[in-house]
């Protein structure tokens, strides 16, 4: 999912450079007929985004997950729950205004 934010942050022009966008995964199993099963992933993302970009960030948070084709694959078998910390930093000295 995290590929997925990623191209969402790059088709609104969010730059993101090294870094700045990571995750944490965690896989929750439980057991059943004696085998281990995957029944939910929780994401927490760290983003650091220019400032003036929080609105378009909010957007492709809200919508990534609908949009990648991981999640839509375990769609109906396993939960996928995300949550996000969104830090602004001053803008490239070399970006556009």
């Amino acid at each position: 999912m995290l590929g997925t934010l990623n191209g969402a942050l790059e088709a609104r022009q969010v730059p993101i450079g090294p870094g700045d966008a990571t995750a944490e995964v965690e896989g929750v199993n439980v057991i059943e007929d004696g085998m281990p099963v995957l029944r939910e992933i929780r994401i927490h993302y760290r983003l650091r985004v220019p400032e003036g970009a929080r609105e378009a960030v909010d957007r492709a948070l809200a919508r990534h997950q609908d949009k990648c084709p991981t999640a839509a694959t375990l769609r109906g078998s396993v939960a996928i729950r995300w949550s996000a910390e969104v830090e602004t930093r001053p803008p490239a000295p070399d970006s556009p205004p």
